[in-house]
């Protein structure tokens, strides 16, 4: 989606640089993550405790008891509902016992940690949500509008763009700390327990690290795309 939008609008040798290197390193991210998952997949923990025994683990040591943990489909689709107190695994994690398992599970257990002891960047993240998703449904007819413009987007549609990728790019931004301190509580508490011994976290560290990629990456295509509508602006 970035790509499609921001074509249009790079003014300056910099900018297509700069939007060469973000969509490059996106794919990158995407490559990374899904190798480095399914390589740590294949290595099963001595443990042998499943993601959600984990995840419960994680948050018992935590004092958390109000948080249910529930298995749903599709791949990597795991994540924590600070609303919902619900934090939802994928069944590859769910029921694995792999260190990729325990190491997004325990990533997920994180994030109901922060909401217990009133971590703020959570919080505003929260609070950015409806925003985020109005303006995500927004972008989709402002992509059209681009196509159809013999100018591309001016006046008040440009203005209307930027003010979309400008909440888009401050909720990746502060997405970024969010996910990182949720992983580092996560290394953590795997190695407080003894879920992971010290020797399997390098499997769990690489689980993570790759994750943390698609965040980054994430954040710097809402950001060029955004830059790429302001230097539009300025002409």
């Amino acid at each position: 989606m970035p790509y499609v939008l921001a074509s249009g609008f790079l003014s300056s040798g910099m900018l297509t640089v700069l939007f060469i290197f973000v969509f490059a390193f996106s794919i990158y991210a995407q490559i990374r993550v899904s190798s480095t998952y399914n390589k740590n997949a294949q290595i099963p923990s001595r443990g042998g405790i499943t993601g959600r025994e984990a995840a419960e683990a994680v948050m018992a040591q935590a004092g958390i008891t109000d948080v249910t943990i529930t298995e749903i489909g599709g791949h990597l689709t795991d994540h924590y509902d600070p609303l919902r107190k619900e934090l939802s695994l994928s069944s590859e994690n769910y029921r694995g016992t792999s260190l990729a398992a325990l190491g997004v599970a325990a990533h997920e257990s994180g994030h109901a940690i922060q909401h217990k002891v009133g971590y703020t960047l959570l919080y505003a993240r929260m609070a950015l949500v409806p925003a985020t998703q109005f303006v995500s449904k927004v972008v989709p007819f402002l992509i059209l509008a681009s196509w159809f413009l013999v100018r591309g987007l001016t006046g008040t549609i440009l203005d209307v763009a930027i003010i979309c990728y400008a909440v888009l790019t401050l909720f990746q931004l502060i997405t970024l700390p969010v996910e990182f301190d949720a992983s580092r509580r996560a290394k953590q508490q795997l190695v407080t327990l003894g879920i992971v011994g010290h020797d399997e976290m390098t499997g769990v560290n690489q689980t993570l690290n790759a994750a943390a990629l698609t965040y980054v990456a994430a954040f710097a295509s809402t950001l060029v795309v955004l830059l790429s509508l302001i230097s539009n602006r300025r002409r």
